[in-house]
């Protein structure tokens, strides 16, 4: 990457970290604080103390969060550590401004519905473009690292705590439409960390590979990895390999029936794609397919 790439690339994130700060102040001040409803992690402690003692909150997430950027410097990285603070405190001020407008709405419903979408498209974009806004991610990673405790587990039990909490404080509908609102975040957040476009992975045995294969690639355009399989009774088989979106499933079912229809076909989702896999429009290099060794 050239300079003036790697610049605007800086600057595209910085944008987005912005964008995405904004929103989740807006979600929370706006939606979430006015009905009682928290969120998790730390922004949930610092939505909790400010219910009952009326200190900002917007000092209150740098007082709890800051400590945890601290302890996670040396372990996550400085440029990591350097987008989450900048979006931290972009958060944090624009608490304070939502904090002096009117209520977007007093119905429970709405600001669990809304401000759930809202917060998650925040927290997403934030986490999207290298930083976070709670440091309640920054320890179950760590902890990750060290116990190999499992980063979402240890962010659920967390989050379940707050709510126990929040339910003998607030009352348990409270802690009800918090936990309805975590959910909701939690799925619009994935959505916009990852996208619409899931990928999937499809593992396909058939006596048909090539031809299989090679239908993939003209009417889907997708390229396809072969690999020789062979069965414990049904002897060797041709296995092959396709990453998809979530939205090409049931025309590659389509495709694999015309031609087999006892093919086996797995289907499993894929968390992270790396590397050039490029969809093709056309059949461009027929030789990849052909070749499942791609000599």
């Amino acid at each position: 990457m050239n300079l003036k790439n790697c610049k605007l690339s800086i600057v595209i994130d910085f944008f987005m970290l912005t964008a995405g700060a904004i929103l989740a102040a807006f979600a929370i001040e706006e939606f979430l604080v006015p009905s009682t409803i928290l969120d998790g992690g730390m922004i949930g402690v610092s939505i909790m103390i400010n219910n009952l003692t009326s200190l900002p909150l917007s000092v209150l997430t740098i007082i709890f969060n800051v400590p945890f950027l601290i302890v996670g410097a040396k372990k996550m990285g400085v440029t990591f550590i350097v987008k989450s603070a900048y979006a931290m405190v972009i958060f944090s001020v624009f608490l304070e401004v939502f904090g002096s407008w009117i209520n977007a709405t007093d119905e429970l419903l709405l600001a669990v519905s809304f401000g759930g979408v809202i917060l998650g498209a925040g927290v997403g974009l934030v986490i999207r473009f290298g930083g976070c806004l709670d440091g309640t991610e920054t320890v179950a990673i760590m902890l990750n690292r060290k116990f190999k405790w499992p980063v979402g587990r240890t962010v659920l039990i967390f989050n379940i705590a707050i709510y126990v909490l929040a339910g003998f404080l607030f009352g348990f509908d409270r802690a009800m439409y918090s936990l309805l609102t975590y959910f909701i975040t939690s799925k619009v957040l994935d959505i916009v960390e990852v996208g619409l476009e899931e990928a999937k992975a499809a593992m396909i045995i058939t006596d048909e590979g090539l031809e299989v294969a090679e239908k993939i690639y003209q009417q889907m355009g997708r390229t396809v990895t072969m690999l020789e399989g062979e069965g414990l009774i049904s002897g060797k088989k041709v296995v092959l390999y396709c990453v998809l979106t979530k939205f090409e499933i049931y025309e590659l079912k389509r495709v694999i029936n015309n031609i087999d229809a006892s093919a086996f076909v797995a289907v499993s989702d894929v968390s992270e794609i790396i590397g050039n896999h490029i969809k093709k429009n056309a059949l461009e290099d027929e030789s990849c397919i052909r070749n499942p060794q791609g000599k």
